[in-house]
């Protein structure tokens, strides 16, 4: 007879990424791990400590972050601090439980009760870090907060209609208007101060007749404004008044710097607020894994869910359900050690902007991994505007911030993200991801001062 070797899904969901924990004995109040160290070796996981400064090459993996930018500027590029995802290697039980699941050796087709585990972890870290109560029921698993959007922008966003952003914003938004055929109303924010802020006056007045959906970014990618309860209350009374639909893109929230406090969008006390609201949420961007292709929305407007599922198609990334679904349920420890890790990162970089170029202006950051340089009196002295205008012509345009991007990376050898694709206001500016080694952040601010002050 032969032998069966089955799986049952449920229950090795709801195990997955144990194999991390295994035998773990405690090391100053933290669970050190003998599996993580034989996957990750001894320099990753030593006397109950996460290794997140030593440098881990991503180097012709096919990686966006390094290899794209290498592909498009040569060997030039000493540094990749653009693409929004971090360097570290990964929590090691997202590891274990996708070796786990390896050892079962078909790929067939995911039933929808398959994901009942993969939901019940993500109430749970709602629950549990964010003081969030979401109705399981009301989750829908996504590929990927885009295609998401694009389902809620084309139910109520007609083709041609308006939507309205506060910017700079996420530099994605835009992609997903031209796939739902909607236009952009930017609303500048106002910075003084070194922060932004809402510019209320004119939020109000682009909530035109023709503007349907509010992309809200909360923590704001890349000014790093994480939204005070206060300031989305007064969004959500002009949205309600107005009839603007919030869609809420909340992937960044696990990532507020000590003593800033998330506020979900859902969890807001005015319940017609909420319910005039869909958020967008993933695990993806806090354990750098947007590869696996998981993440959900959900809305405590049952009309809502039942019209965005009509233009929802649902995919389910089997490989991805277990990593993610580990990650929730056994990657906490690594977030919690990370995030000072990241605090310091953004600390070390204001302070050198003050000792070392205090002609960059820096926007002190409240959440995320990322900074937002403003570079104004540079760019015109490396003459970005001659340069942008002289390629407008060739078969390469640039803007001026492109043109700028590409004089840092000639004559410093890192590479940032162009400020004028967030929007308005993101002129002169440019975005810098300080999720990596701390060596890398040496290397990149001291190679940006040596070429910024011989200008």
């Amino acid at each position: 007879m032969s032998k069966s070797t089955g799986l049952d899904r449920r229950n090795f969901l709801k195990g997955a990424g144990l194999t991390a924990l295994a035998g773990a004995a405690s090391v100053g109040g933290v669970a050190s791990s003998a599996s993580a160290a034989a996957t990750e070796g001894p320099s990753y996981f030593r006397k109950g400590k996460y290794d997140f400064d030593t440098i881990y090459s991503r180097i012709g993996t096919d990686c966006v972050k390094w290899d794209d930018q290498i592909t498009l500027f040569g060997d030039k590029v000493k540094v990749g601090m653009g693409i929004a995802d971090m360097d570290f290697r990964a929590a090691p039980c997202i590891g274990d439980a996708m070796s786990q699941r390896l050892q079962h050796e078909n790929w067939g087709y995911l039933r929808a009760d398959g994901l009942n585990s993969y939901i019940e972890a993500i109430t749970d870290w709602n629950r549990e870090r964010h003081n969030l109560d979401v109705d399981p029921a009301s989750i829908v698993v996504a590929t990927g907060v885009h295609p998401g959007l694009i389902a809620t922008l084309k139910t109520f966003s007609p083709p041609a209609s308006k939507v309205l952003m506060m910017t700079p914003t996420y530099n994605g938004f835009y992609s997903d208007l031209t796939r739902s055929q909607t236009i952009k109303n930017e609303s500048v924010m106002i910075f003084e101060n070194g922060r932004y802020t809402v510019d209320w006056d004119d939020f109000e007045a682009r909530m035109t007749s023709d503007t349907h959906s509010l992309l809200l970014c909360n923590p704001q990618n890349p000014t790093g404004n994480v939204w005070s309860e206060d300031d989305l209350l007064r969004i959500g009374e002009l949205c309600l008044k107005h009839q603007v639909v919030v869609l809420a893109d909340e992937i960044h929230a696990d990532f507020v710097r000590e003593g800033v406090k998330y506020t979900p969008f859902a969890s807001l006390p005015d319940k017609d607020i909420v319910n005039n609201s869909v958020s967008f949420k993933a695990i993806t961007k806090t354990f750098s894994m947007p590869a696996s292709k998981n993440a959900y929305w959900f809305s405590t407007n049952p009309v809502f869910l039942e019209r965005i599922k009509v233009n929802h198609r649902p995919d389910i990334n089997t490989l991805g359900v277990v990593a993610n679904e580990a990650a929730y349920r056994h990657g906490a420890d690594w977030l919690d050690q990370l995030l000072p890790y990241l605090d310091a990162n953004h600390q070390y970089v204001e302070d050198f902007l003050i000792e070392n170029l205090p002609q960059v202006g820096y926007t002190k950051a409240e959440g995320t991994f990322l900074s937002w340089l403003h570079f104004d009196e540079i760019m015109d002295a490396v003459g970005v505007v001659e340069t942008s205008a002289a390629s407008q012509n060739t078969d390469n345009p640039m803007t001026e911030t492109e043109a700028f991007e590409a004089w840092l990376v000639e004559n410093a050898g890192v590479q940032l993200n162009d400020g004028e694709g967030y929007g308005k206001g993101g002129e002169r500016s440019m975005r810098m991801n300080i999720g990596t080694s701390r060596q890398q952040i040496v290397t990149a601010m001291n190679s940006m001062a040596e070429a910024i002050n011989n200008i």
